[in-house]
């Protein structure tokens, strides 16, 4: 069993990072998503049902953490337009704890309450987004994700008014678990504020508490080091799940490559590099395929944060290796996916290629090709046979062959579909919820895709 080791690290940074709260004093605190398997590994999986709702509903203190919430300070680019206004609107850090691994995370809020960062806002979230994000959540991490968890939902008993789905809507408070809660835009911001002591400070903090492995001249050099390989690979696992996060801005990427906060995300039906998620990204900015570009993109905006303590030249060696860290990751999340081991660099690289070009050339789902070649061996019969005897997939008929293995032997390999998660599955989980307070669908789709996540481990 994991030991309970409450934590206060983030005070060490002063109240100019944010800003005590109080969260709303809900309704109603009925429990509908608890996330005992990643309560078991900072070591709260034994709290009661009145204890989980009175900590995670209304936010009575866990014992020896943070003794108030903290509404975090942040600016970002938000579709590349500097915003200075940011900072958390809807949530707050409610806790910090060691984990079994002896990392430190935070237990963040979203739909808690208004801050002094809401402007407009109301502080709520609707239900069928937490209903979205445990989703998101437990698929990507089903699939080996870097991502924060979906901790706790409770639904909180308002009516909400939105101008993007039906209203009123039914409202709750979502806890997630995440290793940490410091974002890109917590460094823009002492950078917009030429607050040299405090950069100082947070990148002290950063590197203390969340970079183990980074190389450079200066603290700053080795905080870009690690966000440049952390970023990489989140990029690279974008792809490789077939996902779209959506709104890939500065103020929503977390300094250690983490995934989290999903608002309009999808998977894409097709490797379509123009899919997008979000109706308002009118441009495609943030579409499939440019994802990669949004995260290069990004952690050059935190170099130019870091100027603010460091030199160019001390930046910019790890800037120029983005592009071959991507690759690198790439190629680790690809074969990963598809469960095969790398066998030189000559030869990964002709597979990666074959296997980019299979799925651009061909209206194959991601989810069936990958399901349908795990091992590198082709299963058989499968909808799509005929769609892998067509030219997109002549190359990657001969790179694979050397790298094909023994079939997998978990049950989820010998079944007739993959689990996915399109749109049309997302709304269909929550129809019965919304009419009949039916919530066995979702729960039964939760336990097929921690399934997945079993398989795709073993």
């Amino acid at each position: 069993m994991t030991t309970y080791r409450p934590s206060r690290a983030i005070l060490a940074l002063g109240d100019a990072f944010f800003d005590a709260v109080a969260p709303a004093d809900f309704p109603q605190t009925i429990l509908r998503f608890r996330n005992d398997r990643a309560a078991a590994q900072i070591g709260i999986d034994t709290l009661t049902g009145d204890q989980w709702l009175a900590h995670f509903g209304r936010f009575q203190p866990l014992e020896a953490s943070l003794e108030q919430p903290l509404a975090m300070r942040y600016h970002g680019h938000q579709f590349r337009t500097y915003n200075p206004d940011l900072g958390d609107g809807r949530g707050f850090l409610f806790a910090q704890l060691l984990d079994n691994r002896g990392r430190l995370m935070d237990l963040g809020t979203k739909g808690s309450g208004t801050t002094p960062w809401s402007r407009a806002g109301d502080g709520r979230l609707t239900l069928k987004g937490a209903v979205r994000e445990i989703l998101a959540t437990e698929m990507l991490e089903a699939l080996g994700l870097d991502t924060s968890r979906t901790f706790s939902v409770i639904e909180t008993g308002e009516d909400l008014d939105r101008g993007d789905e039906p209203s009123p809507t039914r409202s709750a408070v979502l806890v997630r678990l995440n290793h940490s809660h410091i974002r890109y835009g917590s460094f823009q911001r002492q950078a917009w504020l030429k607050d040299e002591t405090a950069m100082s400070r947070l990148v002290a903090y950063a590197l203390e508490h969340f970079v183990t492995d980074a190389d450079g001249p200066s603290p700053a050099a080795r905080l870009l080091d690690h966000a440049v390989t952390t970023s990489a690979r989140l990029a690279a696992q974008f792809m490789a799940a077939g996902f779209v996060h959506g709104v890939l801005n500065t103020d929503n990427i977390n300094i250690t490559g983490e995934s989290f906060d999903y608002g309009p995300w999808r998977f894409t039906p097709s490797w379509d590099p123009i899919f997008t998620a979000a109706y308002f990204d009118h441009h495609g900015l943030y579409s499939f395929g440019r994802q990669p570009e949004a995260m290069q993109w990004n952690a050059y905006q935190l170099a130019g944060a870091l100027r603010l303590i460091a030199p160019l030249e001390d930046l910019k060696p790890p800037l120029e290796t983005w592009p071959a860290r991507y690759q690198a990751s790439l190629t680790t999340a690809l074969f990963q996916r598809l469960g095969v081991t790398p066998r030189d660099p000559e030869s990964d690289t002709a597979l990666v290629r074959a296997i980019e070009a299979a799925l651009v050339g061909s209206a194959v789902n991601p989810d069936r090709f990958f399901f349908d070649w795990r091992a590198g061996t082709r299963r058989a019969p499968s909808p799509a046979d005929r769609i892998y005897e067509t030219e997109p997939f002549t190359a990657f008929h001969s790179a694979i062959q050397p790298y094909a293995g023994a079939a997998p032997t978990h049950e989820y390999w010998s079944d007739s579909a993959p689990v996915t998660m399109l749109i049309d599955e997302v709304e269909a989980l929550w129809t019965p919820i919304a009419e009949t307070d039916d919530w066995r669908p979702l729960h039964n789709k939760i336990a097929q895709i921690r399934r997945m996540g079993e398989a795709m481990a073993s």
